[in-house]
């Protein structure tokens, strides 16, 4: 009979760690979840907790890890991932990208485990080159307010690198570009939660700057199956995962104004310091590496992910 693999998935009460565990669960592992729930939310993996092979740790990965037994994988998902809570929580945000990396690092190294760890299209900054490639430095202001996220990620991947040429530790670096869908918090403070929550609630839609800058939007499905080919690939450089399909804010605010059939108008504010204003994958590494591009339409997947808003409003 072949063993259980387990796997770890650090963040796994957030928006992303939740559906990785979903995918694991699915795919026959057995889950080890571990969260110090400062952003993430109990009720994102409840559903879980009965099972046999999910088990679920309160702590913070910032602090030395101890899980008993073999280990397989371990998906490295822990760190506030919005403008709204890493400006909240600066010395949070840097901490759990470099001492919380170096730990689950030490974990990997000691179990013989592969390691992937979540980075961010937030480590081109405001790029100034479009689409940006995994080649392109980034173009990052360490100093800035949004600095505290972007160089975190940015040591997290340093580190990461160094463990797998020095000590041989299996290794995975994923660049995620924004991703939406169910399990979203309404408050993050991001552009999607944000236009639907104040087009549900009858406010007037908040677009910083003059709209004109873009991003590109993937389904959280569409995500997470690239991290897992990722994850079984044998590629251990980064690769970016999203959508490449971009669009500006404005389109975006107005899609959200159709899509909930409110009346909204669309109010502009400042753009905050450092604020990408460009933001699009290019995804040919993942498309010859993996085999993978993203499946979900913006249309259908912004049909779930209101649907699951509403609910959470009821």
């Amino acid at each position: 009979m072949t063993k259980q693999k387990r796997i770890l998935i650090t963040g796994a009460a957030g928006f992303l760690g939740s559906h990785l565990a979903d995918r694991a669960i699915k795919e026959g592992y057995h889950v080890i979840g571990m969260d110090n729930l400062i952003t993430g939310n109990i009720r994102n993996i409840e559903h879980l907790f009965p099972l046999p092979n999910f088990e679920f740790y309160h702590h913070d990965i910032t602090k030395f890890i101890h899980i008993p037994g073999e280990l397989d994988y371990i998906l490295h998902f822990a760190s506030p991932a919005s403008p709204i809570d890493y400006l909240k929580m600066p010395i949070q945000t840097l901490k759990v990208g470099s001492l919380g990396t170096h730990n689950c690092l030490g974990l990997a190294k000691a179990k013989g485990a592969r390691m992937l760890i979540a980075s961010t299209s937030e480590v081109y900054g405001d790029p100034l080159v479009h689409p940006q490639t995994e080649e392109y430095w980034g173009n990052v202001n360490p100093v800035g307010p949004r600095g505290v996220y972007d160089e975190a990620k940015r040591f997290q991947e340093a580190i990461t690198m160094a463990y797998h040429t020095f000590h041989g530790v299996e290794t995975r670096i994923v660049r995620i570009f924004n991703t939406y869908g169910p399990r979203m918090r309404l408050d993050d403070g991001r552009a999607l939660p944000a236009f639907v929550s104040q087009a549900l609630s009858g406010n007037d839609i908040t677009v910083f700057g003059d709209g004109s800058q873009t991003r590109s939007f993937c389904y959280v499905s569409d995500l997470v199956d690239g991290i897992y080919r990722l994850l079984w690939s044998d590629y251990h450089l980064p690769v970016n995962i999203g959508n490449p399909v971009e669009i500006t804010i404005k389109q975006f605010a107005d899609e959200i104004i159709k899509l909930t059939g409110t009346d909204q108008k669309v109010v502009y504010h400042p753009l905050p310091t450092d604020d990408p204003k460009q933001r699009q994958p290019d995804i040919t590494k993942a498309r010859t590496l993996l085999g993978w591009e993203p499946k979900v339409s913006r249309e259908e997947g912004l049909k779930v992910t209101l649907d699951y808003f509403k609910s959470v409003l009821a």
